[in-house]
């Protein structure tokens, strides 16, 4: 176990039974470092020793930030992702990143996604060694216990050992999911004595314990481990580790010999699947979408769906994806380049100068110029005649009267220029398929000259 211990903290990890994958105990130990090296340690550290955390203001706003950004509250597409990373702490109501998260804080937000209208569905994501035993029981049981409330699913990505395979195992067969790197398993217990006795004599240091009731000092770490108190050990261990099996099996829906005879082992993803363990191989990211798609359309049968249709479901989804993406772009562009067009023939009409030369205007709408371009051009231009555009009338009939009304209005100069040589004014105008090089600028000045002189008599002078 770990071998520091100059930290109440670490002292408790030390000297107390742990689920936690011995494989992993230098990450352990580099994780709980981490955590103390925070510049709040001093507070996380004694919230966690003395389970100081209250539920009524756990997530009020009024607390300093730094506490907040340790408490996250995550609900995507209806599915809450609470992260269960790093070191599993007793009593500590906070979640620091990859490092750590407290049984405290996993409650937490398993209740408040209970209550939360907008949380459909509950994903645990799992990175972690393994943790204390003390608190861990108990938050599997408040799992197991709520998993019908709201579906639940658990992700290992990329493990799930000892503690953390209990979390893992609480929302049940068919909805534990891991990833192709990752690994489940290590169901077992573990503590350690350290004896400094060889030390101590070697320092000529020696420790003299005055107590009272023979078993008071037993296990220190000053003297050798007798037999009778390994046994003791041992016994409460046994203990421990029948809750712990019992419980994977009840979860898992497996028989607990089944689980004993792991033998504590760690199993990477495929024999884990294998001997029953987790359901299926998936990649975090396709899973999540694919439960928040669950959340949204009701689907309930993913969980029991075999790794080949699982992979079927997943390329599915990716094609799929795929061409909504693409017809979304498309439209996408289509809207932009109308958008473009209008607000083109809009700057241009509603110039001055436009306003001024409107059958020009009109004509250069056609070409490949810009705006500015085409008001620069028609600035050179002289002004059209404003003789008066043709009367509209207009003859309507009021319902159930039988008078006829008759109204006579003018047109605008736009209408008019509309009307006139067809002008065919549009988004593509002047682009691929004009005959006359619509992107050769001298070729559409040339034919918008000809072409106002034609319908206006009036030959193009250059203003001096």
């Amino acid at each position: 176990m770990p071998a520091l211990n100059s930290q109440p903290l670490l002292q408790q990890l030390s000297t107390n039974p742990l689920l936690i994958d011995p494989a992993k105990i230098e990450l352990f130990e580099a994780s709980v470092a981490h955590v103390l090296g925070h510049e709040h340690a001093a507070e996380m550290v004694g919230n966690a020793v003395s389970g100081a955390a209250n539920d009524d203001d756990f997530w009020g706003s009024g607390e300093d930030s730094w506490i907040a950004a340790l408490r996250p509250y995550n609900v995507v597409n209806g599915v809450l992702q609470i992260p269960v990373m790093g070191v599993l702490l007793n009593r500590f109501p906070y979640q620091y990143g990859r490092w750590a998260t407290g049984y405290k804080y996993i409650e937490m937000a398993v209740k408040r996604g209970l209550a939360d209208s907008n949380v459909s569905k509950i994903a645990f994501v799992i990175d972690s060694p393994g943790g204390e035993v003390a608190g861990c029981f108990e938050v599997t049981d408040f799992i197991y216990e709520n998993r019908d409330a709201k579906p639940m699913r658990a992700f290992s990505a990329d493990s799930a050992y000892s503690a953390a395979y209990a979390i893992f195992s609480a929302p049940g067969k068919g909805n534990g999911i891991v990833t192709r790197s990752g690994g489940v398993g290590s169901v077992g217990v573990v503590t350690a004595h350290v004896d400094f006795s060889k030390a101590y004599e070697k320092m000529g240091v020696k420790l003299t314990y005055i107590f009272r009731g023979k078993h008071k000092v037993d296990g220190n770490s000053a003297e050798p481990l007798p037999a009778e108190v390994k046994a003791r050990i041992e016994k409460r261990l046994e203990k421990l580790y029948s809750v712990f099996t019992s419980t994977v099996a009840r979860n898992r829906g497996m028989d607990e010999q089944a689980v004993r005879d792991t033998e504590a082992l760690t199993y990477d993803a495929e024999d884990g699947i294998e001997i029953g363990f987790a359901d299926r191989l998936g990649a975090l990211e396709d899973e999540m979408a694919i439960f928040a798609d669950e959340a949204l359309n009701g689907d309930e049968d993913m969980a029991t769906y075999t790794q080949e249709q699982y992979d079927a479901a997943v390329t599915a989804a990716h094609t799929e994806g795929h061409a909504a993406g693409e017809t979304a772009g498309r439209a996408a562009a289509t809207a932009e380049a109308t958008a473009a067009a209008t607000a083109r023939m809009n700057t241009v009409l509603d110039s001055d100068d436009g306003k001024k030369r409107p059958k020009a205007a009109v004509r250069a709408l056609k070409t490949s110029m810009s705006a500015e371009e085409i008001v620069a051009f028609l600035a050179d231009l002289p002004e059209e005649s404003a003789a008066a555009p043709a009367a509209t009338t207009t003859t309507a009939t009021a319902p159930g009267v039988g008078a006829t009304t008759t109204a006579t209005r003018q047109q605008t100069h736009f209408e008019a220029a509309m009307g006139s040589g067809n002008p065919e004014v549009g988004a593509e105008a002047g682009g691929e398929g004009e005959g006359d090089g619509g992107d050769d600028t001298a070729s559409n000045v040339s034919s918008i000259l000809g072409a106002y002189g034609s319908q206006t008599g009036v030959k193009s002078q250059k203003r001096a």
